[in-house]
Parts: C-alpha cells; sequence; structure tokens
C-alpha cells in the first residue's frame, strides 16, 4: 500500500530497538521517520543501526516535528502520562507502552486529552493483536470447554543482577506487576469480557531493589465465581503461559505472550494442536492502530480500557504493599 502512517519514537528504549521499531518497520501501514533520546549521539548511532532517516537531540524536537503523525512512547513508567499528553498536544496520535500509567487516574487524564484533541491514544499490548486470541475467545464462547471456571497466567523472568535498570526504581514505576503482571491481568479481563470485583496479591519485596515487587502472586475475583490466578516476577525462571479452565476441558497457552503462537485445546474429544503462522505481533499492532487512525476499522482497545487495566493494577499493587484484600 502506498499510503502510511509516519512515526516517531521518543527514546531508545529495549523493547524499541529490539521489537517495536521492528514491527512498525515490518508493518504494511507504517513508516518510521524519526527517533529522539536526549543524547543526540545515542540518537544517531540507534537511527544507524535501524535505517531511521532523522535523529533528534531532545524529545521536544521529535514531538514539535511537522512530518510525523504517530509517537510510539517506550520511556520509563513515570514519564508515560508527561510525554503522551505532550504529542497529542501537538496533535500526535500515541502508541504508549504498558503499563500506560502510573494509575488509573493518570490514564484517565491521557484519555481526557485524546478525547479533547481527537487524536487516537492506545496501549502497546501487542498480544493481544495476534488472532489466536480471537480465536480462543470463540472457543470459550462456543462452549467447546464448557463453562468457564477459572484462568492461570504466569510472566516471569530473572533481571535481578541488573542493578541499575529502571524496572528497579520504585518512584519511577518498578516492580512485576507493572512490568509483567499487566499481561495476565490484561488477558483475563479479555477473556472473560468482564471487570473484576477484588483483588489479594501477596509479594516478595525488595530491599536491594529500592523496595519494588519483585515477584507477586494474586487472585482477582471476576463475577460468576470466576477467578484468575497468576504469578508474575523479575527474580525467577523464564515462564509466560495461560490456562483457561472450563468444566468439560481447557485451553493451554505455552507462550501466551511472546514465543511461538501455538496452543492446545483439550475437551471431550481429546487434545488438538492449534498451530499459528508466524506473524509480527508487534507489526499486527502497528497495522490495527494505523487502521484505526484512518477510521478504517473499528477500535477494539479504548483508552477507557486502559484506564481500566490501570485501576486492576493499583488495587494489586495496593494489596501487595498492605497485604490486604481490595475492593474495586
Amino acid at each position: 500500500m502506498t499510503r502510511k502512517l509516519r512515526w516517531g519514537v521518543v527514546g531508545t528504549a529495549g523493547i524499541a530497538v529490539r521489537s517495536v521499531i521492528p514491527g512498525i518497520q515490518a508493518s504494511e501501514t507504517g513508516e518510521l521517520t524519526a527517533i529522539a533520546s536526549r543524547d543526540l549521539a545515542k540518537a544517531e548511532e540507534t537511527a544507524a543501526k535501524l535505517g531511521i532517516p532523522k535523529a533528534y537531540g531532545s524529545y521536544e524536537e521529535i514531538v514539535a516535528a511537522p512530518d510525523i503523525d504517530a509517537i510510539y512512547v517506550p520511556l520509563p513508567n513515570h514519564l508515560h502520562m508527561e510525554w503522551s499528553i505532550r504529542a497529542m498536544e501537538a496533535g500526535k496520535h500515541v502508541l504508549c507502552e504498558k503499563p500506560i500509567a502510573m494509575n488509573a487516574e493518570e490514564a484517565q487524564r491521557m484519555a481526557d486529552v485524546a478525547a479533547k484533541q481527537g487524536v487516537h491514544l492506545a496501549e502497546a499490548f501487542m498480544y493481544r493483536h495476534h488472532p489466536r486470541y480471537e480465536e480462543i475467545a470463540k472457543i470459550v464462547a462456543s462452549g467447546e470447554i464448557g463453562e468457564l471456571r477459572g484462568i492461570h497466567g504466569t510472566f516471569t523472568f530473572n533481571n535481578a543482577g541488573d542493578a541499575k535498570n529502571v524496572r528497579y526504581r520504585r518512584d519511577w514505576g518498578g516492580g512485576s506487576i507493572y512490568d509483567v503482571g499487566c499481561y495476565p491481568l490484561s488477558a483475563a479481563r479479555l477473556i472473560t469480557g468482564a471487570e473484576p470485583e477484588a483483588a489479594t496479591v501477596h509479594a516478595l519485596i525488595s530491599p536491594d531493589h529500592d523496595n519494588v515487587d519483585m515477584m507477586a502472586s494474586g487472585i482477582l475475583e471476576f463475577p460468576n465465581g470466576v477467578a484468575l490466578t497468576f504469578d508474575c516476577g523479575m527474580w525467577a525462571a523464564f515462564r509466560n503461559t495461560l490456562e483457561i479452565l472450563g468444566t468439560d476441558g481447557r485451553i493451554e497457552v505455552p507462550s501466551a505472550y511472546i514465543g511461538d503462537a501455538t496452543y492446545y485445546v483439550h475437551s471431550k474429544d481429546g487434545k488438538r494442536e492449534v498451530k499459528q503462522p508466524e506473524l509480527n505481533q508487534y507489526a499486527l499492532q502497528a497495522d490495527a492502530f494505523a487502521r484505526n487512525v484512518w477510521n478504517e476499522q473499528p477500535v477494539r482497545f479504548a483508552p477507557s480500557d486502559a484506564v481500566a487495566n490501570m485501576r486492576v493494577i493499583d488495587a494489586c499493587l495496593e494489596s501487595a504493599y498492605a497485604r490486604m484484600r481490595v475492593t474495586l
């Protein structure tokens, strides 16, 4: 296609360099126009490495650039609201890395600015754009695994030795719930089509890592007796799994958010493997974003969804630090 959405990237975070920028470049709709860093040399080095035409030495410059339609914000969590709002007030559409903000109040402010400015704001949960999740939702709705009884999700990795990592700055939005716990939380909301009523979370709070939650295990109470049990961590062996349990079967997703997209359906008729084509989730995310901007397809995940997910994260964090059940 000849029409392209022109992208700028605020910051040179690892997720941007490894995944999102290559995804935009591989998309049908996107064109990576520029990247910015507060260190011009770093921006120029990244631009040269990734084949990006322009490099800026400040975030202000890229947000104001007239030849950019959309800004991707992969900055540390405490900067998401500020730079998303600055970009939107400059008339840019914004794809903001997850979690969209530090709390639901910030997320709502971002959503309000998007509505006022008439721009598209989206949270970068790339996994939701893979077609397998629409397939899984249809399987659950079909009754093949019976009535939904529960969901279990995990997302853990071990990066505890990197003491200077931004994930270990509590005032910057560090911690495992913000970083990876947000995935099973959003997945459970996606699959149930409902909002949880309460959260109870137990966490490993590490004084050696600025007292962020390095590991958290919890339960979200959904309507009709359905629950999500989950664990997330940055000081544990790697996993990213999802299991959806019904009265007559279950769906097993061994690589729920990153990695191989194959999943398995266990039902009364036995076990079947559902293989998926190799699709770039980040490219799919970029294409969905552009088509939303151009009003070519309905918006599946509005800013209100991001606000709702932040409410759940807020409750989980409150529960973890206060060691109590929190109602939503």
